[in-house]
C-alpha cells in the first residue's frame, strides 16, 4: 500500500483497536492500549476520528497519527511506569 495514491475510506474505534479501512481495500489495525492518549479515551472520544490525507487526528483526546508512521508500526509513544 502507498499512503502517497491509497486513502482511508474510514476508521474507527473496535473492540480495543484502531481499524483503519483504505480505498484499496487494505486495513492498518493497531491496539488502542499501544498509544497513551487515545488508552485514556472513551469510547466517544475514540470514535471522533478525523481522517486527513496524512493521517488521522482525534481533537478530544489532542492526539495525531500520521498513516507513514502506522504502517511503520509506530502507534504514539506510550510512556511506561517507572
Amino acid at each position: 500500500m502507498n499512503t502517497l495514491t491509497d486513502k482511508a475510506r474510514s476508521a474507527k474505534h473496535l473492540d480495543g483497536f484502531i481499524v483503519i479501512r483504505m480505498e484499496s481495500g487494505a486495513e492498518i489495525r493497531f491496539p488502542v492500549a499501544e498509544n497513551h492518549r487515545l488508552a485514556r479515551g472513551t469510547a466517544q472520544q475514540l470514535n471522533n476520528i478525523e481522517i486527513s490525507p496524512f493521517g488521522l487526528h482525534w481533537p478530544e483526546l489532542d492526539e495525531d497519527l500520521s498513516f507513514r508512521g502506522l504502517l511503520e508500526g509506530d502507534h504514539g509513544q506510550f510512556q511506561k511506569k517507572a
